[in-house]
């Protein structure tokens, strides 16, 4: 069975968002705003931990700040039926 991004919610897998303010070391004044999303794991993000070792490795850039949020668990399609409440001429 192939590695679905369906299989991996149901694993525990939650669509997680990143967002990582950062400045240049040469505009230390500027701040910038680096959005990144992905399946991981919380509380503990592994997949964004292993990510921002790789920033701090390869990017010169300079990490200020890390916001990490995921979606809540897979739950089924909802449908609110509504009533008609009246016409519009």
């Amino acid at each position: 069975m192939p590695d679905t991004d369906f299989s991996r919610q149901l694993r525990g897998q939650r669509l997680t968002t990143a967002e990582v303010i950062y400045y240049m070391p040469d505009h230390p004044d500027l701040l910038q705003r680096f959005l990144w999303q992905t399946l991981d794991l919380p509380p503990e993000f592994p997949r964004v931990h292993k990510f921002l070792v790789f920033w701090r490795r390869e990017i010169q850039a300079v990490i200020h700040s890390v916001t990490c949020s995921a979606a809540g668990l897979v739950s089924p399609a909802r449908l609110d039926v509504q009533r008609e409440i009246g016409l519009l001429h």
